[in-house]
């Protein structure tokens, strides 16, 4: 099967990430795995090990922590706006903008056609297809 092209990853190494990235290689994709680091305690060298035996074709760790912080989190602090109609901002802000934000950089860096993830704030029964981020 030829490739449909390279797709950026975004994941934790966990169980449902992982069924994504094979799924993404049995439907033909190139799959470049991205683990971020957003001060978790995770071992993130042992995921980098298991997407790899998975087969991902290359495997980028990067450390956003400080990016989240600076970009993400003190510039919301001080405001008074809420999410969900009852959490301030500053305490119900998610990593996923900034960790996305690294995401397309890697695509960019890597010529690679797409990025995915499996976040959809849903559960963990979702898959989602490859999207092209020059829609973003």
């Amino acid at each position: 099967m030829s490739s449909k092209g390279s797709v950026v990853l975004a994941l934790s190494g966990g169980l449902d990430t992982s069924c994504n990235l094979v799924w993404l290689k049995e439907q033909g994709y190139d799959v470049i795995a991205y683990l971020a680091n957003i001060g978790q305690k995770e071992d993130v060298e042992e995921a980098r090990k298991k997407v790899l035996k998975l087969g991902a074709k290359k495997v980028f760790t990067e450390d956003v922590s400080r990016e989240l912080e600076e970009v993400f989190i003190w510039p919301a602090g001080p405001s008074s706006v809420l999410g969900e109609d009852r959490y301030l901002l500053g305490t119900c802000l998610e990593a996923r903008p900034c960790i996305a934000h690294k995401q397309v950089e890697i695509a960019q860096r890597e010529g690679a056609k797409y990025v995915s993830h499996d976040a959809t704030g849903k559960g963990n029964d979702r898959i989602w297809m490859p999207q092209s981020y020059s829609r973003f």
